[in-house]
């Protein structure tokens, strides 16, 4: 990502909000460069909602402040409603006026000011909607309805544009072409942009960086290259995929392990328990009657298996094998780290 790292669009510092007591976002802060697109990734009541509709204007922080544009939005006794904030919304379910045509849906937010046929001109080029400015909503499929949501949010140039789950209501087989036509148009447009998702593959395909929601906090911000190989955290490790965790001790050079020995930087004394942070495309598996671990269960998954493998401590893997061989279960195998990158550790917890 090309960013100028001192244009920052949005600031939330120290932002909290409580629901009846409970804290749904506590002590966020976050910094969303000017033009990137950031993914604000995390399970069901994390809390990612509520930042966005903070940031929004739609719930008044309890604590902390939000900056968007270079001008305080939200802070102690200061209060911007969310119709003066710059901010554009596409809401989960797209929202579409259904007794408006297209152009004008996408014009409904058009000051007098503004030359309304030149931009609406811009938008639906932009969002590859031309000749279709006469269609009502209902004549739309879902994925042009979504762009029709696109274009009246970016028609007013916002300082930052938010998407609330924008996929959720596609079918399967429409998500991955819709989703490229989305970060076309987002990258096109040079708008800032938050994406809300509960959707790592959403999340890694749209966002420069992305981050990490859990329990009312930020866990790690960071491209998703680096989410992925180096997480900070162990909910982290556990949320962005197929992730589980292998116990070793630190030796001098690396990490040993059942698996075998791996070299590489630790930042701990030797003896440390730990557990490594390992994916199944990590392993290799190999068929072996003198194999001490045995596979448990096989998944086809169309260009590869995935195996679940019983090590002899009792320890379950998983490993990514190619889909010209299968082991069925009960097979005997033999398992060796290979990663080929260093992998993330966590200190193992006493007891």
């Amino acid at each position: 990502m090309n960013k100028d790292m001192s244009t920052i669009t949005v600031h939330c510092k120290h932002l909290r909000k409580l629901f009846i007591r409970t804290p749904a976002v506590h002590d966020v802060s976050l910094s969303v460069i000017g033009g990137e697109i950031l993914a604000l990734l995390g399970p069901s009541g994390c809390g990612k909602t509520t930042t966005m509709r903070l940031i929004a204007g739609f719930e008044r922080p309890d604590q902390g402040t939000i900056t968007v544009g270079g001008r305080v939005v939200a802070g102690p006794q200061h209060f911007v409603p969310p119709e003066q904030r710059q901010v554009g919304m596409v809401f989960q379910n797209y929202a579409l006026f259904p007794h408006l045509s297209v152009a004008d849906n996408v014009a409904y937010g058009l000051t007098r000011a503004t030359d309304r046929q030149m931009r609406l001109r811009e938008v639906l080029d932009l969002v590859g909607l031309q000749g279709m400015e006469r269609r009502m909503p209902h004549e739309l499929s879902g994925g042009q309805q979504q762009r029709v949501a696109l274009a009246r949010a970016l028609a007013p140039h916002p300082q930052v544009l938010l998407l609330d789950e924008p996929f959720s209501g596609l079918d399967a087989g429409l998500r991955d072409q819709v989703r490229g036509e989305v970060a076309r148009i987002l990258r096109a447009s040079g708008t800032t942009v938050i994406v809300v998702t509960h959707n790592q593959d959403e999340a890694f395909f749209l966002g420069d960086r992305v981050a990490v929601m859990n329990a009312g906090v930020i866990e790690q911000v960071a491209p998703p290259e680096e989410l992925y190989l180096a997480p900070a955290t162990r909910f982290v490790a556990e949320f962005m995929g197929a992730a589980f965790f292998i116990p070793g001790v630190v030796q001098a050079h690396g990490l040993e392990t059942e698996l075998g020995f791996l070299p590489q930087p630790i930042g701990l004394a030797v003896g440390t328990a730990i557990e490594a942070a390992a994916h199944p495309d990590d392993l290799t598996l190999v068929a072996d009657p003198q194999g001490a671990a045995r596979v448990t269960n096989t998944t086809y998954r169309g260009g590869s298996y995935l195996y679940e493998v019983r090590l002899p401590s009792g320890n379950l893997v998983r490993c990514e094998g190619p889909h010209t061989s299968c082991h069925v279960p009960g097979t005997a195998v033999r398992v060796t780290l290979t990663p080929g990158h260093p992998l993330a550790y966590f200190q193992k917890a006493r007891g």
